[in-house]
């Protein structure tokens, strides 16, 4: 894992003596979002659920989505949470388990400035449209729906950017996710109009590894649900419009497939 992201997102937990002498749960975080605002957004959770588990729990995420998958498929992470496609990469290339996922689905959204002229997707032609990681579900579903459509896509690496490179004139639409569209700053996302949206995708996945025992799967599990219920967690909830955690049906997974191997043939693997 690159050493930058290992001291960007601190572990937690260590202020404990009993649980300084436990080795750390990894937890990998999907990298929507820069570092600092994953950090930011998942530090109490991670406080809570160390306190649970009686184990420090590590915070970790990558540069993008290609290194995390990387990261992923060689079993760095103990707990994960990541976008339902590579959920699957995951249980195929490093038998990871479905724990939770997050209740309500997600959308891609194409967003551009709300002073633009631009009032539909085919506007788009010849012009630069930024997009979150290309490797994520809600930019490979909204490309599809602009597969007629000549324009000129420029990747920002994280919704955040995305949505940044159009609210400063750097571009002239993006995409991005709906959740992380509505963490943005108030004057970001109120500088912004949806002028398209993809059918719902099932949201992100909190996936266990095998190494981790049964018994210690369950309590994590529990953990988390506990946590939707605090105030830390409602608020979580709420503002990523996340619904709370849900359980995982087997084709909540399976549905991705396709999404799957399209990912894989991105990474250069195969399906």
């Amino acid at each position: 894992m690159s050493a930058l992201f290992g001291i960007l997102l601190l572990a937690l937990g260590f202020g404990t003596p009993a649980l300084a002498a436990t080795p750390p749960l990894e937890f990998g975080l999907f990298p929507n979002l820069t570092p600092r605002v994953l950090l930011e957004t998942y530090r109490p959770l991670a406080d809570f659920l160390a306190a649970r588990i009686g184990r420090p729990v590590a915070l970790s995420t990558a540069p993008d989505f290609r290194t995390f998958a990387a990261n992923t498929a060689r079993g760095d992470y103990d707990l994960l949470v990541t976008a339902p496609h590579l959920a699957w990469l995951a249980q195929r290339d490093a038998g990871y388990r479905p724990l939770l996922r997050y209740r309500e689905p997600v959308r891609g959204l194409l967003v551009v400035r709300s002073d633009s002229p631009i009032a539909s997707p085919a506007e788009l032609a010849g012009r630069q449209v930024a997009t979150a990681d290309p490797l994520a579900i809600v930019v490979m579903a909204m490309q599809a729906r602009l597969a007629g459509v000549d324009a000129r896509f420029v990747n920002a690496q994280t919704h955040n950017n995305a949505a940044l490179r159009v609210f400063n004139r750097d571009a002239d639409a993006a995409i991005l996710g709906e959740q992380p569209f509505r963490q943005l700053p108030d004057a970001v996302r109120k500088g912004l109009r949806v002028i398209d949206t993809t059918p719902p995708l099932s949201s992100q996945m909190v996936l266990v590894h095998p190494r981790v025992a049964p018994g210690e799967a369950v309590a994590i599990r529990r953990a988390l649900a506990e946590w939707a219920e605090t105030p830390d967690g409602r608020t979580f909830m709420a503002r990523g419009g996340f619904g709370g955690f849900a359980p995982i049906a087997g084709d909540d997974v399976r549905a991705f497939r396709p999404y799957a191997a399209e990912l894989a043939r991105r990474l250069g693997g195969t399906q």
